[in-house]
């Protein structure tokens, strides 16, 4: 029998193969969602379409030494998936979340990758993943752009300018480099330095005007993301009125927001990267469901559920890439719906291990010489 050996990629690999180039990254996801719109990818779940498996700690606990939940984030998760097309391959992101990492230095979550080989179940790579899923997300938001925003938009307004406010914007300057301002909202001055100083670096053409108010931030938009972090509960979610949003404008929502009666109503485009996966979260989220996961997704299957929202309104961004309905609309409104799902994971982090194999990054470890049970 063969010996097996798997490639690993800490982080310093992971950037020399490339894992922070976003052109890349957004081209990838449209591969992803069209390659969904075909149906050639599996999930898992009683559907197949599940986010992926959590462990969930107790707020309390009579048992000594049962770690408790910190800042509604105390979490394991698994995602695994298979995506097909050039890829080909099986992976599931592992990680562990505590919002307490803060205090120690360390990112609130700690992503690790493996890359399977589908045919024998092989590892092919392990990999750090806290850079694959930030940019995954921020390239959802870009891809999205591509399809749903006008061709010559310019002015992005932008609420919560952290991490992910960062690999946002590198997703919408990808897709529509016709961008020459960003409106920001944030909460800290320092938060706010660091945004600014993050796009005077990598895109001096663009003009940051720092607003004080998310209304400020969202009038007169083309694009409009909302990146900050948030609890749950609907009424601690930061709002967003149709008042203040641009005819044609896009909308891109990764993180807790609620939108106005107005926002919700069947003209305003509603757009999910899989709506499967929200209804599987109707079965293992308590009611109200919005009130315990904090994504907009989420509320449109309440709408779905009261009958303010048809099935039909709500459209598959892999069907728009598939060219199976309709991408931007001049004067329409679209919001996309951002819940992050596996084979996002699968494609790029198979992309970025195949391009370390290509240039001899990382470190070639044995699994064994001769497997022992064979």
């Amino acid at each position: 029998m063969s010996a097996l050996s798997f490639r690993f990629l800490d982080e310093e690999a992971m950037i020399a193969a490339g894992v922070e180039n976003m052109d890349r990254c957004v081209d990838v996801m449209e591969e992803t969602f069209r390659l969904m719109g075909q149906g050639d990818y599996i999930m898992t779940g009683s559907n197949g379409h599940s986010h992926g498996a959590e462990i969930d700690f107790p707020d309390e606990s009579p048992i000594p030494g049962m770690p408790l939940n910190t800042g509604d984030d105390r979490r394991f998760t698994a995602m695994p998936a298979y995506l097909g097309g050039r890829f080909g391959t099986t992976a599931v992101k592992w990680y562990g979340s505590n919002t307490a990492n803060r205090d120690k230095g360390l990112p609130r979550s700690i992503h690790v990758i493996i890359v399977s080989d589908t045919d024998t179940g092989a590892p092919l790579g392990i990999m750090s993943g806290n850079l694959v899923s930030a940019m995954r997300t921020g390239a959802v938001s870009g891809l999205g752009a591509r399809y749903l925003a006008a061709p010559d938009a310019k002015v992005l307004g932008l609420v919560g300018p952290g991490v992910m406010a960062k690999t946002a914007v590198r997703a919408f300057m990808s897709a529509r480099p016709s961008i020459s301002t960003i409106q920001v909202k944030g909460r800290g001055q320092s938060t706010l330095d660091s945004f600014k100083d993050f796009v005077a670096a990598e895109f001096p053409q663009v003009t940051v005007e720092v607003k004080d108010t998310e209304e400020a931030a969202v009038r007169g938009a083309d694009i409009v993301t909302y990146t900050n972090t948030g609890s749950t509960g609907r009424e601690k979610y930061p709002m967003i009125r149709r008042e203040w949003v641009k005819p044609g404008a896009f909308i891109a929502l990764p993180s807790a927001s609620s939108l106005d009666e107005g926002l919700e109503r069947s003209d305003v485009r509603k757009v999910v990267e899989c709506g499967l996966m929200y209804e599987l979260w109707e079965t293992e989220v308590p009611r109200p469901w919005y009130d315990h996961l904090n994504l907009i997704g989420m509320r449109f299957q309440e709408m779905l559920d009261e009958g303010t929202m048809t099935p039909e309104e709500r459209v598959e961004l892999g069907d728009i890439v598939a060219d199976k309905a309709p991408g931007y609309e001049a004067g329409v409104i679209s919001v996309l719906a951002i819940g992050g799902i596996p084979v996002e994971d699968v494609a790029w982090a198979t992309d970025v291990l195949r391009q370390a194999e290509d240039k001899g990054l990382g470190i070639e470890l044995p699994l064994w010489g001769a497997p022992p049970m064979a």
